[in-house]
């Protein structure tokens, strides 16, 4: 049967140091965000998910953001190489974590660089954004490791926001949803649906028509409960003080055989 696990990672005591881009910066509360990381991952393992955490890297502050460190399609793991320098110690403990679990084991290597947060998978169909953390190099990798397993790779731009999934994610029909101010080029998608939220736009697949999204877009979760889907809330507040959204807290494994 194909797996459901996902990679967790706890924060680490420097959280509040990590790093922003797009938004000002302001107070998180590490004790807060630990208490909104337990809820999330709960709500991963009330929905049938196992998690699997990842050792923590407590001198990393943004480590907590582990979907950033690696690419899984099928059960092969590309290891990213991060587009900020200082995050790329967040990587080794999270390649250890994917070949315990069995994945082939692939990296990204200089001058590429590469951020999980700038990948977007609807089906066999892979979108990369070339963002600030991801250039052409990267892009250029990640299609020749995924391309042969059958994967179609399609470069997005990405000059808005952090990542490409800090503005766009999927349904699980593949209709891609966004927050429209910050996609640069909704036209790339074959199917595109408006969010009235940024945080919106973030959404992670539970499967069963389930989809776990932020407490800060109470509008976009009635959107998408008229339009049959059913969503299931968390606050990630700190973690949103940090440019995170729930897709950035775990990676989801769900083509691994025992």
């Amino acid at each position: 049967m194909p797996s459901q696990k996902a990679l967790v990672r706890r924060p680490g005591p420097r959280l509040a140091e990590g790093l922003v881009t797009h938004v000002e910066r302001t107070v998180v509360d590490v004790d807060l965000a630990a208490e909104q990381w337990e809820a999330y991952t709960e709500a991963l393992r009330t929905h049938g998910w196992e998690t699997v955490e990842v050792d923590p890297a407590d001198d990393c502050p943004d480590s907590v953001f582990v979907e950033d460190a690696v690419v899984v399609f099928r059960n092969v793991a590309l290891i990213t190489r991060p587009g900020a320098e200082t995050r790329r110690a967040e990587t080794p403990g999270v390649e250890e974590a994917v070949a315990r679990l069995g994945c082939s084991v692939n990296w990204i290597w200089d001058p590429g660089t590469l951020d999980g947060g700038d990948v977007l998978k609807v089906g066999d169909t892979i979108y990369v954004g070339r963002s600030g953390r991801t250039n052409a190099a990267g892009v250029q990798q990640l299609r020749a490791v995924f391309e042969p397993l059958g994967a179609r790779v399609v470069a997005v731009p990405v000059s808005k926001v952090l990542h490409l999934k800090s503005a766009v994610t999927a349904l699980p029909d593949g209709t891609v949803i966004g927050h429209e101010p910050l996609v640069d080029t909704p036209s790339l998608f074959p199917r595109f649906l408006a969010v009235p939220e940024e945080s919106g736009a973030h959404v992670v697949l539970l499967g069963g028509g389930k989809v776990l999204m932020a407490a800060s877009a109470p509008k976009t979760a009635e959107l998408l409960a008229d339009l049959g889907h059913e969503p299931v809330v968390v606050d990630i507040g700190e973690f949103e003080k940090l440019e995170g959204c729930v897709t950035c807290l775990s990676v989801r494994l769900r083509e691994l055989y025992a």
